[in-house]
């Protein structure tokens, strides 16, 4: 059964420093709430029973998550 990405595990960073730091940081805010969205699309592809998407669109869901989740390291980065 497909589960959610831990990005705060993924990331090795407590969830209160990026909890932190996203009230400071609009753009991060906005990144980490386009991470959940991808995320949650992925599981919903994942779990989806009929019309069960192909494994390209699979994968391209999971290139958009894995390419937000680089903005947000990025971001991160830059806020340091």
């Amino acid at each position: 059964m497909p589960v959610p990405h831990n990005l705060y595990l993924d990331l090795n960073i407590p969830k209160e420093v990026i909890q932190q730091k996203r009230t400071k940081d609009p753009l991060l805010d906005s990144l980490i709430n386009k991470y959940s969205q991808a995320d949650a699309e992925v599981v919903k592809a994942e779990t989806a029973q009929s019309d069960a998407p192909s494994d390209d669109t699979l994968k391209k869901l999971k290139e958009q998550r894995l390419q937000v989740k680089d903005k947000i390291v990025k971001q991160l980065q830059a806020s340091s």
